[in-house]
Order: structure tokens, then sequence, then C-alpha cells
């Protein structure tokens, strides 16, 4: 499989702290690969840093042939049509309905018709599982979970390639954070994408990624399937899968 992304010697500094120190890793196309690790290691940064929205302070990470430390302005407006993002708390517009969040990038990087975002907003609003008639409601009207949706559908918008999710499951209950998994794996196989994931859900990680990789003490302490996870050294890795290698 071809690699989409791959980040080299990676490293970050954020107010004088290394946060990375050497991170390298590579992702497949077709995939759902997890970024995992203790908190504060970096997960949500390095995913970050992998959209545009934070610099790095050397090392590389090229996504779709485009290298992430000197990408032009142009060239990055061009590639971020290309992946979506889903935030951890969804990070939907307070003031705009569902219906707005969604298709706001449409309205923004497209010149379609109103009729025809009209068309793709209620086809990414069933999609993801929610009901026609939740395109009115505001963000402060629905449930976590719909929430998590609606970003979802809203990251889906403009048809990417790539899709990252960070901490997806975070803040739902166990039988919706199934039903989430499920959807992460019928999207990938509807659309063809690739997905970047940050998650410490557990079987979430067990019932969706193709390859993890695990950032502990700046590094990559493990990179690949998680059937191999148990020959690695690192202590946190020990802990977080010790249920895993119990079985």
């Amino acid at each position: 499989m071809k690699t989409i992304i791959r980040v080299e010697n990676l490293k970050t500094v954020l107010d004088n702290i290394i946060v990375h120190d050497g991170v390298n890793l590579s992702v497949k196309e077709g995939e759902i690969y997890g970024l995992l690790g203790p908190s504060g290691c970096g997960k949500t940064t390095l995913l970050r840093e992998m959209v545009l929205l934070q610099k790095f302070a050397a090392g590389s990470i090229n996504i779709l042939g485009y290298d992430m430390g000197s990408i032009e302005y142009t060239a990055a407006q061009k590639l971020r049509k290309e992946w979506g993002v889903l935030f951890q708390a969804g990070a939907l517009f307070s003031s705009l309905t569902i219906a707005e969040n969604i298709a706001l990038p449409l309205i923004e990087y497209t010149d379609l018709s109103r009729k025809m975002i009209d068309e793709i907003v209620e086809f990414k609003i069933n999609v993801v599982g929610l009901k026609s008639s939740d395109a009115l409601f505001y963000p402060s009207q629905i449930s976590g979970g719909m929430k998590k949706k609606a970003g979802l559908a809203r990251a889906l918008a403009m048809d990417p390639k790539l899709l990252f999710l960070d901490e997806p499951t975070s803040g739902l209950d166990p039988i919706s954070a199934r039903d989430f998994d499920s959807l992460i794996l019928e999207l990938r196989s509807l659309f063809g994408l690739t997905i970047v994931m940050v998650s410490h859900d557990l079987q979430s990680i067990n019932d969706t990624l193709d390859r993890i990789a695990v950032i502990d003490n700046k590094k990559i302490a493990y990179e690949g399937s998680l059937a191999e996870v148990a020959s690695a050294e690192s202590p946190f890795i020990k802990t977080f899968f010790r249920s895993k290698f119990e079985q």
C-alpha cells in the first residue's frame, strides 16, 4: 500500500519543553491508524501539526506529497480540501444550526449552488446516522453523541481522502462509543478513507485500528499491528495493554 503520511525525525518544542524528539512514523492509504500514548505525550499536538494548526521545530511531515514544513499558502488551501478533522469536543459553531455547520466548508471552498449544497448536507447528515430533522437543531440542543456525528458530517462535507479524529469516543457512553466505532468502519469502506485517530479507548482501539504508533518518552515506542504490540518494551504499553496480554 502507498504511504500517504510520513513523519521523519520530528521535534516539537512548546514553551521550551521538548514534546517530541525524533518521532518517525508512516500511514498507509486506506488504513485506520491510531496515535496512542500516555496523557501529555503529544498525541493531539502531533495531529495538530499534521493538519497545519501548529508548527514543529525540526524534522518533516509529508502528507499526500506535500511538505508541511515549507508548504505555501495556495498549496495549503488546496490540501485542506483533501482532509477532514473531527475535534474532540466537536468544535461546532454554537450560533449555527447543524445544517449550517456542515454547509460552511462547502460555502467557503466551493462554487456549488445552494441547492447542491443543501443536498450534500442532507446526505452527510444521513450517512453519519443523524435524522434529517436534526439539521435544524443548534449544538446546545443536541446530545454529546449527536455533536460528534454532526462534527463528523462536517469533516466529510468536502469528500476528503483523509480523516483526522481526536478522541472520537471521548465523553460517550459505552453503547454510543461502540456505535461510533462501527460508523467509522462503515465510512472507511463507503468512502475509501484513510483515517488517523488519537484514542485512549481500549475497546475502540481493538475494534477499529489496523496499525498503531505509541508515543512514549518523546519518541515512537512502538509502531505496528496490535497483534505484535506485546513485543514492545515500553512500560506504558505493558500497563495500557495488560488486559490484552493476559487474555
